[in-house]
């Protein structure tokens, strides 16, 4: 962290990183308040430690400081979120504005999210909350929902594999923790009805917005809408161009122009894709609220949803995103969505605030 870094942070950091393959221990510490007068100092070190298990014991019980918020900083295929025990309140630990200050890279944490593990509601076993990088609340989160059950396994303590059932903004979501450590989640139905998704745009085939006719800034681009209980817009190309070649967009400024069109009044996620084959597909993401991620798991779920919609898919496939690859299934027997993938802990840390 850089000296500008220590001195304008609204954070005091104590940070413990223990990555999962490296047994080492780095803790930092950083001024509660940062200022023109503040001192610019950051003061660091590093010793041996014991490996990650141990560590993950150290940030469940440690419990040195009332004020100080434990977390754990987990990746789903690059897309990052940090994760925090909220299992004694169903009010958040952190606000939307706290967490964006957490999620900035450069005077924060670094994230895409912060997400709570609250106490279950509506019969479920837990309740998951998140907020985006710019404090905005989605329905849910694909990749957070695997780094979720990996967080309520290791809080938990839990061995092999295990299912239990989470409330989400989107409904009810059933990750199943797999015994080579991917998560497979039951996404539940895609949402096709346009009023629903919500867009603006008007059916095209059977009460669905299939290859509808987007203008964005006088380019015409055909667009599907599926929501997985968030809204997405999936495109394969526009009119003047057929074969879509995803690393070659300029997503920073494609990306906005999706997201706040006014053909979707809850704004959108927008996915770019690239068929390679019936089986694989490749896809660039604009996040709602968080920009472009390197991964989005509802997102490779409405691409699928929209690549059989379209006729360029088999229902199984696997999407490349440019964190990895996800396995995507939207079954015909029960018409519900799954997903498998990995999640995997980052590094334990507490912050004061």
């Amino acid at each position: 962290m850089t000296p500008a870094a220590a001195a304008t942070t609204s954070f005091a950091a104590a940070a413990t990183v223990a990555a999962p393959t490296a047994p080492f221990r780095a803790c930092f510490r950083l001024p509660l308040r940062g200022g023109p007068g503040a001192p610019r100092r950051a003061v660091a070190s590093m010793a041996v430690s014991t490996p990650r298990s141990a560590a993950a014991a150290s940030f469940l019980e440690r419990r040195e400081s009332e004020r100080a918020l434990h977390f754990v900083k987990y990746q789903g295929l690059g897309n990052d979120f940090i994760m925090v025990d909220n299992r004694d309140s169903s009010v958040p630990k952190v606000t939307p504005e706290e967490a964006a200050k957490l999620c900035d890279r450069n005077f924060g944490i670094g994230a895409d999210g912060v997400i709570f593990v609250m106490p279950g509601s509506n019969g479920a076993d837990y309740t998951m909350r998140i907020f985006n990088s710019d404090g905005s609340e989605p329905e849910m989160c694909g990749n957070g929902v695997r780094c979720f059950a990996r967080f309520i396994a290791e809080l938990e303590n839990l061995q092999g594999t295990h299912s239990f059932t989470i409330h989400t903004g989107a409904g009810l979501i059933i990750p199943e923790i797999q015994s080579d450590g991917q998560v497979k989640v039951d996404m539940g139905k895609p949402i096709l009805s346009g009023p629903d998704i919500p867009t603006k745009l008007l059916a095209t085939k059977n009460k669905a917005v299939v290859q509808a006719e987007l203008d964005v800034e006088g380019r015409t681009w055909h667009v599907t809408c599926v929501s997985m209980g968030n809204p997405h817009c999936v495109t394969f190309g526009a009119k003047d161009l057929k074969v879509l070649q995803v690393d070659d967009l300029k997503l920073s400024e494609i990306g906005p122009k999706f997201e706040h069109h006014e053909m979707f009044p809850a704004r959108t996620n927008t996915e770019f894709v690239q068929v390679l084959s019936r089986s694989h597909l490749k896809m660039r993401v604009w996040e709602r609220g968080a920009g472009a991620t390197l991964a989005c798991g509802t997102g490779a779920c409405a691409v699928v949803v929209a690549a059989v919609l379209e006729g360029r898919a088999e229902r199984k496939c696997v999407v490349d995103l440019p964190g990895g690859p996800l396995k995507i299934e939207w079954r015909e027997d029960d018409n519900h969505v799954y997903m498998t993938g990995p999640a995997e802990a980052v590094f334990y840390g507490s912050v004061a605030h």
